[in-house]
């Protein structure tokens, strides 16, 4: 069973699994465009979950978001399923793949054989696509690779049913039915819209008023749970945000494509002001966690380091809801 499948590498895997599935049949969304419709860009501190023993971040929407409203404002159907036997998952996949349907899974990354060690922790929202098998093994697309790759069938089932945070329980999802054609004019504007409402929402641990709740904590961290403990913090920040889904600096970079193209199909210039604008905030992500890991990796918890950092992400939180009071008024 071998799907006639191209692969294409993306920056992150949900948006790729989407660029790539909707290819497949036929129809030329980019990454950006998946993640900007998707409407994927956030800042979240959520500090009930933890990961790694440290609080949550995400700057990202939740697994499974994008790709929901993506196919929620083009007007196609998706068809999700969890199981608890991963014999019925197993099933439910080699009958899609006999039937010459790609499928998207949501998987653990710890149990990845193919991922570099250094990438391989306990992280249970990577997703890949399956697009055939061949003497009991799967053939894999994942949009972070830059080829296509394979997992045994044992493998397989291990990431597909790994524990924890975000457990997928053998998550498996693909399109069913497409319009004949995608508003993309529509999706653009409200993707844009929900990304807005998110980034200015009035919530203290969400959009720029989560980063600058998040600095206020960053000065507290040395003094308040000693040097190990702060560093370990500060990590999780940056490790949140540079190594797990693509980095908040990334996601910037990936927006700002999407305001680009954007621009060109709703005839809006402004958007394409914007990008730029969004592509040098992005700069800014990228200057803190280079600041911040110089921090944690020499061990130092001073508190004039911890206070440096916090300061560049309170620039950043005001830089940020300038562009989004913008961007807001731009596509009234």
């Amino acid at each position: 069973m071998e799907i006639n499948f191209t692969h294409h590498q993306t920056a992150h895997c949900e948006n790729g699994v989407i660029s790539n599935l909707m290819k497949h049949h036929g129809f030329e969304i980019s990454e950006p465009m998946a993640f900007g419709i998707g409407s994927g860009l956030l800042f979240c501190y959520i500090p009930f979950l933890k990961v790694n023993h440290a609080p949550a971040l995400t700057y990202r929407a939740m697994p499974g978001f994008i790709f929901k409203r993506f196919a929620k404002r083009v007007g196609i159907q998706i068809k999700r399923e969890k199981f608890k036997n991963p014999e019925d998952a197993k099933a439910r996949l080699d009958a899609n793949l006999e039937n010459n349907n790609p499928v998207g899974l949501q998987v653990g990354v710890y149990n990845l054989t193919y991922f570099p060690d250094e990438y391989r922790f306990h992280f249970n929202a990577h997703n890949l696509i399956v697009y055939g098998k061949q003497n009991g093994t799967y053939l894999i697309s994942d949009p972070v690779m830059e080829t296509v790759t394979t997992l045994t069938a044992k493998d397989l089932e291990k990431v597909r049913f790994a524990k924890g945070p975000f457990a997928p329980k053998g998550h498996v999802y693909y399109p069913v039915s497409f319009p004949e054609n995608l508003d993309l004019e529509k999706a653009i504007i409200k993707g844009i819209k929900h990304t807005c409402r998110d980034m200015l929402a009035p919530m203290p641990v969400l959009g720029v008023k989560g980063i600058r709740y998040v600095a206020k904590l960053i000065r507290k961290w040395p003094k308040k749970n000693g040097v190990k403990k702060a560093n370990h913090y500060l990590g999780q920040v940056v490790r949140m945000q540079e190594e797990i889904g693509t980095g908040g600096g990334g996601f910037r970079y990936i927006f700002a494509a999407f305001l680009q193209e954007s621009s060109g199909i709703l005839k809006n210039p402004k958007l394409a002001e914007l990008s730029k604008e969004m592509t040098v905030i992005g700069d800014l992500w990228r200057d803190f966690a280079l600041e911040a890991s110089r921090i944690y990796k020499n061990r130092s918890a001073q508190e004039d380091a911890y206070n440096k950092v916090a300061s560049q992400l309170e620039i950043i939180a005001d830089e940020e809801e300038a562009f989004f009071k913008k961007l807001k008024n731009a596509i009234k």
